[in-house]
Order: C-alpha cells, then structure tokens, then sequence
C-alpha cells in the first residue's frame, strides 16, 4: 500500500509518460491537495503540467471541471488505499477497529500530510456549486462502508461505523493542525474502545 500512500501525495509519476488530460490532472492533484484548490490558479497548473493554455482548456473548459475532475480521481485514490490498508493490518477479533488506528497512522505520517481533500474542499471551494459538499458527503458515507465492512454484522455495529467515521474526522483535522499524529491516535484509540465496548454491549443484548 505504500506506493498508493506516495500517490496521495501526488509524487508517484513520470508526467513525461502521461498523456496530457492525466498529467494536467496529475498536476492539479498535487497543487490542490498541497496548496489547495483556492490558492492554486490554472496558469500555475498549466505551467507545472507543461500544456499550453489551449489544450489545457480543450481538456478541461473550465476551473469547475478540473475540480470535480480532482474530487473524483482523489476519491478513487484514497478508497483504494484506505480498504487496502484495512484489509492488510492484523485482525484482531477482540478489537476489530484496530486496523483504522493502524491505516490512519502511516497516512498522517506521511511527510505532506494536509488533511482530508474532501473537508478541505468544502471549506474552500463549496461556492463552485453544491455538486462540491455531495462529493464531498459520498466521500464520507463510502469511508464509513470501508470501515462496517471490517466490522461483524448487527444493528448495533452499522450505527457503530457512522460513530467511528465522525471520530476519524475529527483526528484528521486535528492531525491537520497540529502536525503530531501520536496524541491524535491515542485519543482516537480510547474514543474507538469505547465505541466498540459500547456496541458489543447492547448487541449482546
């Protein structure tokens, strides 16, 4: 999963070897989840991919079409890494959630590490249009599908994963300011225990 992890960053590519709407995407992939979507402009963008205007805009006509664009590819990436990191941790049947500990770790470790391009991207470009919180909600709703589906079946453990993806949220964001993934797992760790003794509880019941 590491070189999923690298693509996250935007750094896993010859641009060279793409043809031109994947390197302008490749590029504006890295500029926006690194500066973001508001800071970056698109003649920086067609600068960096190395395209010129005209065929930037025969790929993509405008800023909104680069950013839905982005959203959706982000999207592919970061499910794909995430339900593979999950899959790959140990199981622990005493503690099942475990393995989200254990994916978030090696994300917020890495050295560009900004958050969720998602949240991010409601703060910074919801005036684009609604279509923006919708990606961003889809996002959300299949990272906590990613994580029920580590858990065992039971009403009690579906509402579980909704818990545990709004916690996870907040560690992202606080991992986001604070730089210091450690503190932010600990606390996640004890939240995710009690959540899960919770739920084991009244599905025993």
């Amino acid at each position: 999963m590491t070189h999923l992890l690298i693509a996250l960053q935007g750094k896993d590519a010859d641009l060279a070897a793409m043809g031109v709407r994947e390197r302008i995407l490749h590029t504006a992939h890295a500029l926006f989840y690194r500066e973001g979507i508001r800071a970056t402009g698109i003649d920086r963008i067609i600068g960096e991919a190395h395209v010129t205007k005209v065929t930037f805009y025969r790929q993509f006509p405008s800023k909104h079409d680069l950013v839905a664009a982005y959203l959706e590819h982000r999207h592919a990436l970061w499910m794909q890494w995430f339900k593979g990191a999950l899959a790959d941790a140990p199981t622990d049947s005493d503690f099942p959630l475990q393995c989200v500990l254990q994916a978030l770790q090696a994300w917020f470790e890495m050295p560009d590490y900004r958050g969720c391009a998602f949240i991010n991207g409601v703060a910074e470009a919801e005036g684009l249009g609604p279509w923006v919180v919708e990606a961003s909600l889809r996002h959300k709703r299949d990272m906590a599908d990613a994580i029920a589906a580590r858990l065992p079946s039971g009403p009690a453990y579906t509402a579980l994963a909704d818990a545990v993806a709004m916690a996870v949220d907040g560690a992202i964001v606080r991992v986001q300011m604070t730089k210091e993934p450690a503190p932010a797992l600990a606390v996640l760790q004890g939240i995710l225990r009690a959540l899960w003794g919770a739920a084991s509880a009244q599905q025993a019941h």
